[in-house]
């Protein structure tokens, strides 16, 4: 069985990979809240996977409240493992998976990252990747997920995240702040190149954003997954000035 939550679609298209080749079920996790099916079964010898983007070098906090919800019944004896993209590094995540799932009476047997084109575009200085970066990027992340998943099939007990520089500032420090402060969709506007095609709506995550009278609105329930911005034909949908003249990016298996 593999939860997983994406946005842009870098994680959804890791999880897919993973599902083809482990023959595992797939659950989306923000599914399962609003359904609150929170509660499975495993059988045996059923590998568990958790796979995610990383926000800020560190897990979405959807993750991690899925996490403390979610029931297993016999999950001591299974192969838990985590897989999370990420545009650079991951910081400490490991660190917050590994004492999330012991929260849960769980131990963790195998992290990994992989690296996927950028998406964050809301701080100054933060931008998505050139397009030759990008495919740079998307050509890379195959033979990556392949060894991740020849791991995987071994059931080896190994972490393989790639924390860059400076992981303590970056997960105890920012991400915390990112946590509290800079998930909202408070800034969240369209221009007037709006034409109305509701793909925003369609294709958030946690179903946040409805048309009203032609015009999309948020709700409460943001992410900050920014799929939004980044599915918008005309590049109508901005976060207040901090989007203006940035770029966008949509993995394109997931658009399939």
């Amino acid at each position: 069985m593999i939860f997983y939550f994406s946005g842009t679609g870098n994680s959804k298209w890791v999880a897919q990979q993973l599902a083809d080749v482990q023959q595992e079920r797939l659950v989306f996790i923000p599914d399962a809240l609003r359904s609150a099916t929170t509660e499975f079964s495993l059988q045996e010898e059923e590998k568990v996977g958790f796979v995610f983007p990383i926000y800020s070098w560190g897990p979405p906090p959807i993750v991690l409240e899925f996490i403390h919800q979610l029931v297993l019944y016999g999950a001591e004896a299974h192969y838990l493992f985590f897989v999370c993209s990420c545009g650079d590094d991951t910081g400490l995540t490991e660190s917050v998976m590994r004492k999330a799932f012991a929260a849960r009476g769980w131990e963790c047997s195998a992290g990994f990252s992989v690296a996927m084109p950028n998406n964050y575009v809301l701080l100054p200085g933060f931008d998505v990747d050139s397009k030759e970066v990008e495919q740079q990027k998307l050509l890379h992340a195959q033979p990556t997920l392949d060894e991740i998943n020849r791991l995987i099939e071994e059931r080896q007990p190994l972490f393989r995240c790639h924390e860059g520089s400076m992981p303590f500032l970056k997960t105890r420090l920012i991400y915390p702040l990112f946590v509290r402060y800079g998930i909202s969709a408070k800034k969240f506007w369209t221009t007037d190149a709006c034409v109305a095609c509701g793909r925003c709506e369609k294709v958030c995550p946690m179903q946040n954003v409805t048309m009203d009278h032609q015009k999309p609105v948020w709700g409460e329930h943001c992410t900050s997954c920014l799929a939004c911005y980044h599915v918008c034909p005309k590049r109508a949908v901005q976060y207040g000035k901090q989007t203006k003249g940035k770029g966008q990016y949509f993995n394109p298996q997931a658009l399939k």
